[in-house]
């Protein structure tokens, strides 16, 4: 899975770097910290073929913020029968919901 700077996604996305900060503070986009650059990326799997983030992933990001868990926590999941090692996030990057 590639993951896109912010600056990247801004560019793509046609809006100023900062827009992406507060979509992903807003809990429109899903950003992992990379804490030895400082910087946030952004899982390329969360976009559908017209760069829109996928209508799973906002529900994701919704449930998260309603359970008071960070989407990370959320997406990084374990989903299935016990002792299953896909994550939510995989499925998502799959296409599923």
């Amino acid at each position: 899975m590639a993951n896109l700077t912010g600056s990247w996604l801004a560019f793509r996305l046609g809006v100023d770097p900062a827009r992406v900060e507060s979509m992903r503070k807003a809990g429109e986009l899903y950003g992992v910290r990379d804490e030895a650059r400082g910087e946030w990326h952004y899982p390329s799997w969360q976009f559908d073929s017209a760069g829109q983030t996928k209508p799973a992933v906002k529900e994701a990001l919704r449930a998260a913020k309603a359970e008071r868990r960070s989407p990370r926590e959320l997406l990084e999941r374990k989903i299935g029968l016990v002792g299953g090692t896909r994550t939510k996030d995989m499925l998502l990057a799959e296409g599923g919901a």
